[in-house]
């Protein structure tokens, strides 16, 4: 469940401090900071303690020397500061996509975002229907878009396509982050936490009556105990990707 939105501040003042527009200061001493620190302080703040944990005053204790009140001056409000942060992290998903086909490409780029949400978990509490349109969003979509070009695809077919992996990793990466973040409010692994149900489970369980159940859980919980969201991540994106292949191959016939 999201608990964050992004899009909540002044659009203009996001757009403004997004692309470097704000006005320099002609006289006067040289500003103490620049919006990039305390973006980067506010990211390694959400790093390590969830969103939740950012506000002005935590900025200021972690950089030092300045009052939460100016901080203002550089960054008008949290809304704003989240539309920096977010496009902050999205530079971090730039630079070159390995060389190989289209499957090989876009396996590189749903493994890249993973990664990033695996890097910055506050992301998965972030709603991002409204982002702010910042130069590193922008060349990250340019640069997942190159991935498809070229394929036979629509430019409606294209955008979807991106919004499909997105959506799917998404998914796999909360699924892993949750069972991560589980482990360490419960102080227990997934495997113990199996095994300390277990007689509870046994006393209900009746495998005649969830015969599939039973067959199915015994044999996958023999091969990779209670769950693997590496593995698991890594099979929906194959099966995800057959489908991108199909889809390519319909366009190639006209359909």
């Amino acid at each position: 469940m999201a608990t964050e939105y992004s899009g909540t501040g002044d659009p203009t003042r996001s757009m403004t401090l997004l692309w470097g527009l704000q006005d320099k200061p002609k006289r006067g001493p040289k500003p103490r900071l620049t919006v990039d620190q305390i973006t980067r302080a506010a990211i390694e703040l959400a790093d390590a303690e969830g969103f939740e944990a950012v506000s002005m005053r935590r900025i200021a204790e972690k950089l030092g020397g300045v009052t939460a009140m100016s901080l203002y001056t550089y960054v008008p409000g949290k809304g704003e500061l989240l539309d920096l942060m977010l496009d902050a992290v999205y530079g971090e998903a730039l630079g070159p996509i390995p060389q190989g086909g289209w499957r090989e490409r876009l396996e590189a780029v749903a493994r890249r975002n993973r990664r990033l949400y695996l890097s910055h978990p506050w992301l998965i509490q972030i709603a991002i229907a409204r982002p702010g349109l910042g130069p590193n969003l922008l060349a990250k979509y340019e640069l997942e878009l190159s991935v498809v070009e070229g394929l036979g695809l629509t430019d409606v077919d294209m955008d979807l396509l991106l919004s499909m992996i997105g959506d799917y990793v998404h998914g796999a990466a909360r699924a892993a982050i949750y069972a991560a973040q589980a482990e360490k409010h419960t102080g227990m692994t997934d495997n113990q936490w199996w095994e300390a149900h277990a007689p509870l489970l046994e006393k209900v369980w009746d495998p005649a009556k969830y015969p599939v159940a039973s067959r199915v859980g015994n044999t996958a919980g023999q091969e990779y105990g209670a769950g693997d969201p590496e593995r698991s991540f890594e099979f929906g994106l194959q099966r995800l990707l057959d489908g991108v292949e199909a889809l390519i191959a319909r366009r190639a016939q006209g359909r």
